[in-house]
Order: C-alpha cells, then structure tokens, then sequence
C-alpha cells in the first residue's frame, strides 16, 4: 500500500505581509486594503496615586498608589471587521492633589466593540497621623471581548505605623507596563508617574517634620491599542 503526501505549505505562502500600528491617542483605524488576519492588543489606563495632608510633628502620611489597568488581546478575520473601527484611549487616572486626595480612576480603553480592556482604581490619601492604613487601587478587570485577558496588578496600600511610613505605596503594574516606584519613605515627595503603558501612579509620601507642605500623586500612564494586520 502506497500513500501520497501532500504539498507542504509554508507561511510565507499564506501570510505575504504584516503592519502594525501602535495607537496612543483616540481616532479611527482604517483596515488596510487585502488583509486577511488582525491581531488587536488593547491596555487599558493606569489609576492615580493619593496624595497626602502636611505633616506635624510626630505625625506622618503615605498615600496608595493607584491601579493597573486591565489588558486583552484578540484575533479577528479582517473580513469579520468593519471598514474602520473607532479606537478609544482612556483617559490616565488622575494624580490625587496635594493634600489628603485621592487619585483618580483610570479610563476604559477599546477597539470598536470587538475588545474593550478596563482602567486601574484609584489609591486614597492619606491625613497626616500616628497609625493609618488606606487601600491601593484595585487592579483593571471586567472588560469584554478577545481571546486572552489579563487584570492589572492592585497599587500597593499606604500605611503609617508608630508615626513613620511602612509601607512604600507603588503604582500598580499592567501587562504592557512596569511597577511604578514609590516616594521615598524615609523622605518626602510626590508620587511616581506609573510607567508606560498601563501602570498605576504612586501615592505621595510625608514623613514626620513639622510643617512640611502637603505632597501630590502620581498620574496614572496612558493606555494603548495595537493592531497589526496580515496580508
């Protein structure tokens, strides 16, 4: 008995060409003329670290930072999508003003209705104090669509024990962006702008000087959508 194999096929025979695009800011993706697959990668926007209060003597303050925002991907025949697809870059979370100030959420980031990926939480402030603890922002998740998803990280919690920071509040990561540092516990600052692309901002921090001025957070980082297209 004799058996008659196949031609093999190679890729090359198949896929012929690949663009890709990183969008950064909200508009419209046009789909390429003679595609065939999209792969589409969304992020979504980092939360803002707190701020904290001025201090007074014996009295310190260490805000949260702010969340990760969610990530998803996806693949799509070309034909399965539309001519153009809206893109949507959410807005970063907002750092928490000077001050016992929480930061702000950040925004949902989409690509049309094929994938939507959610911003990070937002971290508290902190009034200055002997002992506090206030909660990090959560980390992004419940969006929709796509083949894989993955939360982003929660911002570490701000804590003040026995009038001394212990606990260096980061932002949170995101699949697309790293861990965003902390203030200096041992000193005084603003927190840290989160890290592209996705990250969580850190909280503020204040140690225990009198009359040292009320400090900022950290932004959250922007978000972004990747398509690349083959041919």
């Amino acid at each position: 008995m004799s058996t008659t194999t196949g031609a093999k096929v190679k890729a090359s025979d198949i896929i012929t060409g690949v663009n890709r695009q990183v969008i950064t800011a909200t508009g419209t993706w046009t789909k390429p003329a003679g595609a065939k697959l999209v792969h589409v990668q969304v992020q979504g926007s980092g939360g803002g670290g707190g701020g904290v209060a001025a201090t007074i003597a014996g009295q310190s303050a260490c805000a949260a930072g702010g969340g990760g925002g969610e990530y998803a991907e996806g693949w799509s025949a070309a034909s399965a999508l539309g001519a153009t697809e809206t893109v949507t870059i959410g807005a970063v979370g907002a750092a928490g003003a000077a001050g016992a100030n929480a930061g702000g959420v950040g925004g949902l980031t989409s690509f049309g209705t094929f994938i939507t990926a959610i911003g990070g939480g937002a971290g508290a402030g902190m009034a200055s104090s002997v002992n506090a603890h206030v909660a990090g922002g959560g980390g992004g998740t419940g969006g929709t669509g796509g083949d894989l998803r993955i939360p982003g990280s929660d911002g570490d919690s701000g804590r003040v024990y026995g009038g001394l920071p212990s606990d260096v509040a980061r932002g949170g990561a995101s699949h697309l962006g790293s861990v965003a540092r902390s203030s200096n516990a041992t000193s005084t600052g603003a927190g840290v702008a989160g890290t592209k692309f996705g990250a969580g901002g850190g909280g503020g921090v204040n140690r225990d000087t009198a009359g040292t001025p009320a400090q900022a957070g950290g932004a959250g980082a922007l978000g972004v959508v990747v398509v690349t297209t083959y041919f």
